[in-house]
């Protein structure tokens, strides 16, 4: 009998893990761009006040995750080539878009389209943001749902 509900319980938390691991995507997007937006309002401060050299700005705050590989393969190859693939095909179009402008042109031009791009990357976290709390939870629920549905028919 004790047997049974050991058994139960653990596929009941193995598939809440499943649903975990799905709802992996929608928070890495989440932490995505949150640092893209304050990597963003960074560099535009930087090009307003201090202006250090490109490499020293890369290398001078600590990131985390997807954004800190892509930061980190762009100091060393001033090119992006990662499938991100929790980003849309046009997001990443402007991702690569972004990175290709970053240094390039006089401090004005920068400035002008960073600060552009900052109502854009808000607005993506802000999305991002509540796509992760819906779907987190939305995909626990199905997890714990669907391990239940499975121990009933077990039983």
């Amino acid at each position: 009998m004790w047997i049974r509900f050991l058994l139960s319980g653990l596929i009941i938390a193995f598939c809440i893990l499943l649903g975990y691991l799905a709802a992996n995507k929608y928070r890495s997007r989440k932490k995505f761009f949150a640092q893209f937006e304050a990597f963003n309002a960074r560099y535009l401060a930087e090009l307003s006040y201090a202006r250090k050299p490109l490499r020293e700005f890369l290398s001078a705050y600590e990131y985390s995750g997807e954004f800190a590989k892509l930061l980190k393969e762009f100091a060393e190859k001033r090119s992006i080539s990662m499938k991100l693939s929790f980003l849309t095909k046009e997001e990443r179009a402007d991702l690569a878009d972004y990175f290709a402008m970053l240094g390039k042109g006089d401090s004005l031009s920068q400035h002008d389209f960073f600060a552009a791009k900052k109502q854009y990357l808000s607005d993506k976290k802000t999305s991002s943001e509540k796509e992760c709390r819906a779907r987190s939870s939305l995909y626990l629920k199905l997890g714990l749902l669907a391990g239940l549905a499975i121990v009933i028919l077990i039983i």
